[in-house]
């Protein structure tokens, strides 16, 4: 099963080797979608995690209990089909090829199933016509 999870962590924990521990105690592997994390302050991971729903869940109930303010992602990228003019800038910037232009008609194509929701195409788009549902 995957989880695509947001990972807060205090000032005390950011320093953790927290995928290692995943992997090694929970046998969960992660997918760092997006970091920003720094010494001495607090962070932030995307992660989508894989593994067996019940190791999930302990993995999840142990950061918890280092403080790790755990949450699931729920922000899809929606592109307005109206105000979209199939430039394909967004499709430079997409790391999973999620956005890709039709080679035949030259309009845009969104492969949700791809998408990490890394929200690098949104400021991309010279239209605003790429936001997150949230």
């Amino acid at each position: 099963m995957k989880k695509r999870l947001t990972l807060i962590f205090p000032k005390n924990t950011v320093q953790m080797p927290i995928t290692y521990r995943l992997a090694k105690d929970f046998n969960v592997a992660a997918n760092i979608i997006r970091a920003q994390v720094a010494p001495n302050r607090m962070g932030t991971l995307v992660v989508e995690l894989l593994g067996d729903i019940d190791q999930l869940d302990a993995a999840i109930e142990w950061m918890r209990s280092i403080e790790i303010n755990v949450s699931l992602v729920g922000r899809e990228i929606v592109i307005d089909e109206d105000s979209c003019v199939d430039c394909g800038l967004c499709t430079g910037v997409c790391p999973t090829q999620a956005l890709t232009l039709d080679q035949k008609t030259f309009k845009l194509n969104f492969n949700r199933s791809r998408c990490i929701v890394c929200e690098q195409c949104i400021p991309t788009c010279p239209v605003q016509a790429i936001s997150t549902n949230l």
